[in-house]
């Protein structure tokens, strides 16, 4: 099913569900309950559902790249240790790093994809699982979102920062970083940014919350900021995440991708957004490769 095909109250239903305001039984319940004259908005519901078999745009077997799963310190985390997909380029290195952060539900085949997908671009590419510590990604979506919620939210962002740390001195780096994330990793890209300083060269968050005002004057990074036309949620900060980047004198640019919705970027749902997808992501790996080489 099309995006064009699926009525804005369904869309609406799947952003509430996607961020924890119910499961995905409840997510049906409310979607069968909608009058939508000639149309059925369970199985627009249904079409929602992400669809991972379609979320291979590089094979793990492509000879381009090799992928391997690394085990590696973190103090102050869920647990002081983490797992994470690394994937490099084929050849000796070094290579300039980049972090992939996942959305709420923990490391997923399409951010997998997305990591390998940096590797074919010359990067040496690392996407923590954040629910390494209890288990990894189950999986599915459904019970990945409900673990992510059982997590202390300040020590899975250490997490994070400590996997930034930890790609950004790999043998294999050059020592550049950037990070990227979508949604709840867009959100820790921009609180990355915060945190790391100057270790931390370029941030591309996508559709994430703003970093909080009064710690932005802490970026040194460069900051390019991809939104969803039709996000509310989000686009509500992003008047003051400008304001304040301007005021502290940050290198950032945004774009805002029209009539597009959170999550246009994920192609294994109705929501994905070709062109504005391929747009974006030309965007930041030309953005990566500039400030990082």
């Amino acid at each position: 099913m099309k995006q064009q095909e699926i009525d804005d109250q369904v869309f609406d239903l799947y952003d509430e569900y996607c961020h924890g305001g119910m499961n995905r039984r409840q997510f049906f319940e409310r979607a069968a309950a909608l009058t939508i004259a000639g149309a059925s908005a369970l199985s627009m519901a249904k079409a929602l559902i992400p669809n991972y078999a379609q979320a291979q745009e590089v094979l793990f077997t492509d000879e381009r790249i090799k992928a391997t799963w690394v085990d590696y310190d973190s103090l102050g985390g869920s647990s002081g240790r983490m797992r994470g997909y690394l994937v490099q380029p084929q050849g000796e290195g070094p290579f300039p790093a980049v972090l992939v952060m996942h959305e709420n539900r923990g490391l997923n085949p399409y951010i997998q994809d997305v990591a390998r997908r940096f590797a074919v671009a010359g990067f040496l590419a690392l996407a923590p699982d954040g629910l390494s510590p209890i288990g990894g990604y189950p999986g599915n979506d459904d019970d990945g979102r409900a673990m992510q919620r059982t997590l202390d939210q300040s020590k899975l962002r250490q997490d994070m920062v400590n996997s930034a740390r930890f790609v950004k001195s790999h043998t294999l780096s050059t020592g550049k970083l950037a990070a990227t994330g979508f949604c709840w990793g867009g959100g820790t890209t921009n609180f990355l940014a915060t945190e790391l300083g100057s270790d931390l060269q370029a941030a591309a968050p996508f559709y994430g919350a703003a970093a909080d005002s009064d710690k932005v004057g802490n970026i040194k990074a460069a900051v390019q900021v991809h939104y969803a036309e039709v996000d509310e949620r989000v686009n509500a900060m992003r008047p003051d995440y400008e304001a304040a980047l301007a005021a502290n004198g940050v290198t950032y640019e945004m774009h805002v991708y029209p009539g597009t919705r959170h999550g246009f970027h994920n192609y294994s749902t109705p929501r994905y957004d070709a062109e504005a997808a391929k747009l974006a992501w030309n965007r930041m790996v030309s953005f990566f490769q500039e400030q990082l080489t």
